[in-house]
C-alpha cells in the first residue's frame, strides 16, 4: 500500500474522519498533519512515509486474518448468530454476577443465547485458531419517563448547586442545602431537581471552580460536604462544628461565592473530623465505611491514591517522576492519607444519596437529576487512573458553532476508541455506574461525544472529528440506565449529524431543547409545540443569558465590553433580540395591553408555552424564578465575567414562600404537568 492511501486506511481504521462540514456548511478536509497527531493521540506514533506503510500493513493483515468481528453489540430481545465452520466449538465467558457461562458447539453457525445484559467474552475455536469476540449485551432501549415516573408530562427545577446558600450557612451550596431545595421543590409540585455536574474537583485546585472541569467524573466533589450535618463523634468536634458554622458567613460576599476560602478552611475541619472517627467510631460505622471502600473496588484506590500524590507533590502529574506517572501502585495499603480520601467519598456519598431521597420523600417522581461532565482535565485524576484508554497529547472541543463562533477547547481529556474497548469500556461504564447511584435522571453532557468527539492536538495542527464506537456506547448506557432505573437525557445541541436525534429517541435516550436556540431556517424562533415529545425543553443553560438578561440583552453587552462585537454588529444583535423578544411575547394567549411589556409577563409567557409544548420535561431555570440577570457562565471568558460564583438572593428557608416558584408551579399545574392537584395551589399574580 502507498503512503498516502496507506495514512487515509490507517486513520480511518482509527476512527478519523476524513472531512466534515462547518456551521456554514463548508467541507473542512482533515490535513495529514492533523491524522498524524490524532493517531498518535491513539497511540500510533508514526513519522516515515516507511512507518505509514508499514502500520497499514500491519494492521490490515490482523484484520484480514480474522474470521470473526471484534466485537458485536446484540439486543437482549433480538436473536443473533455468527456464521462459523461446523463443529467449532465456542463458549462465552459472562462478566462478573452476570449469568453462568454457556458452551456449545457450532451447526453451520453460532447462535446466541439469551444472556444477561453486559460485556461478554465469546471465544471460538481452539489453539492457533482461538479468536476472541467482546459481546455486548445490552437491553432495547433506556427506561421511559412513563416507566419511571408513571406519567408522560413532568416539569422541575434547576440551579447552581454552589449557589444555594441558608441563613444558617451562607456559603458554598453543599448537599445539605441541596435536600431541602429538593423538598421544597418536591411541595411545589416539581418532579425532579437538576444540578450541575458534582463530580470531583480535587482537593488541590480550589482556584479551578468550574464544575465541568473535574478532576475524576467517577468520583464527587468534597467540596460540597455539609460539614454540619456530619455527626460528632467527640466534644472536641462538636466545637469545631460550631465554629465552622460561624465562620462560614465569611465564605462569600457580594453575592459571590469564595471557593479559595471555602476550601482551606473545610479541609481542615473535614481531617480533624476524619481523625475523630478513626478514633471514636463504632465497629458498626467503621464496617459500613470499609463496606463502602469494598463496594468502589479499586477505582476508589486509585482515585485516593491520585489525591494523596497530588497533595505532596502538586496536581500536574505529568510533572511527577516518572515512576508516579505510571497509574495505580496496588502495592501500597492501609495508608492514612489514602483512606481520609476514601472517607470523604463515603461521606459524599451518603449526603447526595440522603438528597435524593428527600426529593422523592417530597413527592417527586424522579428526584435528582445529575449531569456527567463530557470529560475530565487532561492532568487530572481521571486521566492518570485510565491511562489505558485515554487519548494523549490532544484535548477535546468543538469547531465553530452557534455556541462559539471561534470554536472552543475544553482541555480536556478525550477516550480513544480503540484503547477504550480494548479495556472493555470499563473507564466509560463506570463513570456512568458512579453518576447513576443516587439519581432518577442523568444528563449527558454533549452526547454528540458518543458518536464522534472533536480533538485538538497539541502540536498546533488543525482539530477533527474521531469516530467513536457508537452502538457500543449507546449500548452501555442503557445497560446501566436500565441497572439503576435512570432516565437518561442527551445534551445534543450543535453540529447534530441526520438521524442522530431519531437514533437517540428510538432507544429512549431524550433530547434536550433550548428554546433560545430554537430558530426556523429564516432565523425565526419556533414555536414550542416543534419540540420533540421525547425531549427536555427550557428556556435557557447555565451557558446562555438566563430570562432576565436575555430581555435586557445583557449577553450582547458583554460581547461588546469584550470587544467580541463592534458597535455595528451589537446594533444588529440588539434589532435581532428585539424581533425574538416579539416573537416570545407572541406565544401569550392573551396578548399585552401594554406597549412595553414587563420582564414578569414574558417569564409567565415563555414558561406557559414550555408547559403547553408536547415536550417531555420542562426545566424550570432558578435564575428564572429569581429574575437573575448575569448568566451563570459566559463561555469564552474566564476572570472576566463572575463565571461559577453567583449566588442566589433568597436563602432556602424562604424558597419555599418564593411568590415567582409557586406562580410556575401553578402554571405547570394548569398544563397537567404538577405532582399536586391545581386545587391545591393558590393564586398569585
Amino acid at each position: 500500500m502507498k503512503p498516502e492511501p496507506a495514512l487515509d486506511w490507517l486513520a480511518d481504521h482509527f476512527g478519523i474522519v476524513s472531512s466534515y462540514r462547518d456551521l456554514a456548511g463548508i467541507e473542512q478536509t482533515t490535513s495529514k498533519e492533523t491524522k498524524l497527531a490524532l493517531l498518535r493521540a491513539s497511540g500510533v506514533n508514526l513519522t516515515t512515509n516507511i512507518e505509514i506503510k508499514q502500520a497499514a500493513d500491519h494492521h490490515l493483515a490482523e484484520l484480514n486474518e480474522r474470521r470473526f468481528p471484534v466485537e458485536i453489540v446484540v439486543d437482549t430481545n433480538r436473536k443473533q448468530s455468527l456464521p462459523a465452520p461446523n463443529g467449532t466449538n465456542w463458549f462465552i465467558e459472562t462478566e462478573p454476577n452476570a449469568g453462568d457461562p454457556v458452551a456449545g458447539r457450532s451447526k453451520g453457525q453460532i447462535d446466541i443465547p439469551t444472556l444477561q445484559p453486559g460485556v461478554h467474552k465469546l471465544h471460538i475455536g481452539e489453539g492457533n485458531n482461538a479468536e476472541q469476540v467482546r459481546l455486548i449485551v445490552a437491553p432495547e432501549t433506556a427506561p421511559s419517563l412513563v416507566e419511571i415516573a408513571g406519567q408522560h408530562r413532568l416539569w422541575g427545577v434547576n440551579a447552581a448547586l454552589y449557589g444555594l446558600n441558608s441563613k444558617a450557612s451562607p456559603g458554598i451550596g453543599n448537599f445539605g442545602h441541596l435536600a431541602k431545595a429538593a423538598d421544597i421543590c418536591g411541595q411545589q409540585g416539581a418532579s425532579f431537581l437538576g444540578i450541575n455536574p458534582v463530580h470531583a474537583i480535587g482537593w488541590n485546585n480550589p482556584e479551578i471552580i468550574s464544575p465541568y472541569s473535574p478532576t475524576h467524573r467517577g468520583f464527587l466533589n468534597g467540596f460540597h460536604i455539609a460539614a454540619d450535618l456530619i455527626k460528632p463523634l467527640s466534644n472536641s468536634s462538636q466545637n469545631l462544628i460550631a465554629d465552622w458554622k460561624a465562620y462560614s458567613h465569611k465564605f462569600s460576599s457580594n453575592g459571590r461565592v469564595d471557593y479559595v476560602h471555602h476550601v482551606s478552611h473545610l479541609r481542615p475541619l473535614l481531617e480533624s473530623l476524619y481523625n475523630d472517627f478513626v478514633t471514636h467510631a463504632s465497629d458498626g460505622q467503621k464496617a459500613q465505611f470499609y463496606e463502602f471502600c469494598q463496594q468502589s473496588g479499586p477505582s476508589l484506590a486509585q482515585f485516593s491514591q491520585f489525591e494523596k500524590i497530588a497533595n505532596q507533590r502538586g496536581s500536574q502529574w505529568s510533572s511527577w517522576p516518572q515512576h508516579l506517572q505510571n497509574g495505580y501502585n496496588e502495592n501500597i495499603h492501609d495508608d492514612p492519607d489514602l483512606n481520609f480520601h476514601a472517607w470523604i467519598q463515603w461521606i459524599a456519598d451518603g449526603q447526595l444519596a440522603a438528597a435524593h431521597t428527600a426529593g422523592l420523600a417530597s413527592g417527586m417522581k424522579l428526584g435528582l437529576y445529575l449531569d456527567l461532565a463530557v470529560g475530565a482535565r487532561r492532568n487530572g485524576a481521571e486521566a492518570w487512573c485510565e491511562t489505558a484508554s485515554v487519548a494523549e497529547g490532544v484535548s477535546i472541543g468543538a469547531p465553530p458553532d452557534h455556541l462559539s463562533p471561534a470554536g472552543q477547547n475544553w482541555n480536556l481529556t478525550a477516550f480513544a476508541p480503540k484503547k477504550l474497548a480494548a479495556n472493555n469500556y470499563w473507564a466509560f461504564r463506570n463513570i456512568l455506574r458512579q453518576t447513576m447511584r443516587h439519581c432518577g435522571v442523568i444528563r449527558i453532557d454533549h452526547v454528540l461525544g458518543l458518536n464522534r468527539s472533536y480533538w485538538i492536538p497539541d502540536d498546533g495542527s488543525a482539530g477533527g472529528y474521531v469516530r467513536q464506537n457508537f452502538h457500543a456506547l449507546m449500548a452501555l448506557v442503557r445497560i446501566e440506565a436500565r441497572r439503576s432505573n435512570t432516565l437518561v437525557i442527551g445534551e445534543d445541541l450543535g453540529l447534530v449529524p441526520t438521524g442522530f436525534r431519531d437514533s437517540m429517541n428510538e432507544r429512549n435516550i431524550y433530547s434536550y431543547g433550548v428554546l433560545q436556540y430554537e430558530k426556523s431556517s429564516r432565523g425565526d424562533l419556533r414555536s414550542p409545540k416543534k419540540f420533540r415529545p421525547k425531549s427536555l425543553v427550557c428556556f435557557g443553560t447555565h451557558d446562555t443569558p438566563t430570562l432576565a438578561g436575555y430581555f435586557k440583552a445583557r449577553d450582547i453587552d458583554w460581547w461588546q465590553k469584550l470587544n467580541w462585537i463592534d458597535d455595528n454588529k451589537a446594533s444588529k444583535a440588539r434589532e435581532a433580540r428585539l424581533r425574538d423578544l416579539k416573537k416570545l411575547f407572541g406565544f401569550a394567549k392573551n396578548q399585552p395591553t401594554s406597549d412595553t411589556p414587563t420582564f414578569k409577563l414574558l417569564r409567565n409567557t415563555v414558561y406557559d408555552a414550555l408547559a403547553d409544548s408536547n415536550a417531555a420535561m420542562v426545566s424550570v431555570q432558578l435564575d428564572d424564578v429569581f429574575g437573575n440577570i448575569e448568566a451563570q457562565n459566559l463561555p469564552g471568558t474566564i476572570d472576566e465575567h463572575p463565571n461559577w460564583q453567583t449566588q442566589y438572593p433568597c436563602p432556602i428557608e424562604e424558597l419555599m414562600a418564593e411568590p415567582q416558584l409557586v406562580k410556575i408551579s401553578q402554571i405547570m399545574a394548569s398544563h397537567t404537568r404538577s405532582n399536586a392537584p391545581l386545587a391545591e395551589r393558590k393564586n398569585v399574580k
